[in-house]
């Protein structure tokens, strides 16, 4: 059994922790409110930029040639051989089950691709699909490079006309029909706009080149702190604009959300979904009007331009509604940790008192027995 020093000193180390999950708690819960609006003032933008869209697919001919085939290689949908998956995680730890539910969930979609199934009408694409995984975050990264081998990339560098040009490509050699990509982690880091679309261009490059079919996002989204759920978004082939075509694969459980109205509550963090501004409702029906406007440019080329933007602010609307979860996570789990950590307390203070007491009390029966011995 310990004795009363022992029981001090863990009682000290549990107290520390106490303090550093106490303020790992409030540093989570002042990102949040930041990423709440964050993402609230993207979402005007990303409306508004859905609606011009809308308003420019009902000017604009999508279909040309004699077959009628779709002139934007956007929307146009062929038999997925080759999907990429980015998996949206996080950087840091000590977020309770967000980073694993993620994950998870991108392990169970990537096994659903690789399961062999027969063609349906409402299911058309078959099984054992090669599949890219394009994880954000470090917590992905390391998860999936574990389980999977890196995508292996050769450098051809030839020169042509007597030395007078050269021609430099990097070449992708898939040895496995499982393999990760490209690392993009920074976008997480920074969390910038020019950072996403440049990741966004690169995803869109190797769409229309015929590298990859479809691509997919899996990542928490985030309506409040008690609102969360894991999903899976198409991103590309683009269906219906303003309208992304969302899989739920985990909800939150009661228990889940009892426990994060706790935190939010103790941190002082709504856990109301947050109403909508007026910018949104203005930005809601931008362009929705049946009017004729003029542009200046044909309707095509704005539609041409506007695209790949929509695609890019799908993938920065995915990252911060991600990262508003995992502050939400950590927040609840630092909170869970500081309430644990208090009862440890309580009980090793109570363990101590006891064997202080014992301690006393044996010292005063020798005393009292040698005093009768005398």
């Amino acid at each position: 059994m310990p004795n009363v020093l022992d029981l001090k000193r863990r009682i000290r180390s549990v107290k520390n922790t106490r303090q550093i999950t106490k303020a790992m708690k409030m540093v989570s819960a002042a990102k949040l409110r930041r990423a709440q609006e964050r993402a609230m003032q993207a979402r005007p933008y990303a409306q508004m930029l859905a609606n011009v869209l809308q308003s420019l697919v009902r000017r604009t001919d999508l279909y040309g040639g004699e077959g009628g085939d779709i002139l934007n290689p956007l929307l146009m949908e062929r038999e997925e051989k080759t999907v990429l998956v980015m998996v949206i995680a996080g950087d840091k730890g000590f977020a309770g089950a967000f980073n694993a539910n993620v994950g998870k969930a991108a392990q169970k979609f990537v096994d659903s691709r690789r399961a062999p199934r027969t063609p349906t009408e409402e299911n058309p694409m078959p099984g054992e699909q090669n599949v890219d995984i394009e994880p954000v975050g470090r917590k992905a990264r390391d998860l999936f490079r574990r389980r999977y081998p890196d995508a292996k990339w050769e450098r051809i560098d030839q020169e042509y006309d007597n030395g007078l040009s050269r021609h430099i490509e990097d070449i992708r050699r898939r040895e496995q029909p499982i393999e990760v990509t490209r690392d993009q982690s920074v976008l997480l880091a920074k969390l910038n706009f020019v950072d996403v679309d440049k990741a966004a261009h690169s995803i869109i490059d190797r769409y229309e080149r015929g590298e990859i079919d479809a691509v997919y996002l899996v990542y928490n989204e985030f309506k409040s702190v008690i609102a969360q759920r894991v999903v899976v978004e198409k991103l590309l082939p683009i269906r219906k604009l303003g309208s992304p075509e969302l899989t739920v694969l985990e909800e939150m459980t009661e228990e889940q959300k009892e426990a994060a109205a706790r935190s939010a509550e103790a941190a002082g963090v709504s856990i109301n979904e947050p109403e909508e501004s007026a910018m949104q409702k203005e930005a809601e029906t931008f362009g929705t009007a049946d009017v004729d406007y003029i542009y200046d440019q044909p309707p095509e080329q704005i539609f041409k331009h506007l695209l790949p933007r929509y695609v890019t602010t799908q993938i920065y609307h995915a990252l911060l509604e991600s990262s508003a979860s995992e502050h939400a996570a950590r927040m609840t789990a630092m909170d869970a940790a500081s309430s644990n950590a208090s009862d440890m307390i309580d009980g090793l203070t109570l363990t101590m008192n006891r064997v202080r007491q014992a301690a006393i009390t044996k010292e005063i029966i020798e005393i009292v027995s040698g005093a009768s011995a005398i």
